[in-house]
């Protein structure tokens, strides 16, 4: 960051009085300026014994498998997010069931959420992001040709959990990329 966004000034970065950790200051009109985390939520879309992928058309990592998600809006909730995400990227609406994997990636400052869905219908097909939109039933997902960590994670706790019938929520910190 190089100006602020409110006056237009140059900015400094440096630790301001009472916090503990660099910011953004205006030099101006001191407008600090706090860089968050990013927010991506996205859904588990279930169809029977099937789960809903889409081949990524953007960068990064373009082409290969994910499920479907995004970064959070401004103004949405964790679940409307989701659920966007999900009509943007395969065209596919879904009613949302139980959160279920939460990722802490400091490393990159993001934080992912995923929820179990139910696929409303198979009208479904790729959106301007995504190349392909398929169903996989376990043994069929493309797990080499999966996109992030996170979505081999969540692939592999739901296949597990569905087997032993017991989905339950799953946190985890990843304090390096496991990629």
């Amino acid at each position: 960051m190089n100006f602020c966004n409110q006056c237009g000034n140059p900015v400094i970065h440096r630790i301001p009085e009472g916090d503990n950790r660099p910011r953004y200051i205006c030099s101006h009109c001191s407008t600090i300026h706090y860089e968050n985390p990013k927010v991506i939520v996205g859904c588990v879309p279930i169809y029977q014994d099937q789960i809903l992928l889409c081949k990524r058309a953007i960068e990064p990592r373009y082409g290969l498998w994910t499920l479907p998600a995004g970064f959070m809006e401004n103004g949405e909730s964790l679940a409307e997010g989701a659920a966007r995400e999900t009509l943007e990227e395969a065209n596919a609406t879904v009613t949302l069931g139980e959160l279920y994997t939460i990722f802490s990636l400091p490393h990159i400052s993001q934080v992912y959420v995923f929820f179990l869905s139910e696929l409303d219908n198979l009208d479904f097909y790729p959106g301007e992001e995504s190349l392909e939109t398929r169903l996989f039933s376990e043994d069929q997902v493309p797990w080499a040709e999966l996109a992030f960590p996170v979505i081999s994670e969540t692939l592999r706790n739901y296949f597990s959990d569905r087997s032993e019938n017991s989905l339950k929520i799953h946190y985890t910190d990843h304090l390096f990329d496991r990629r």
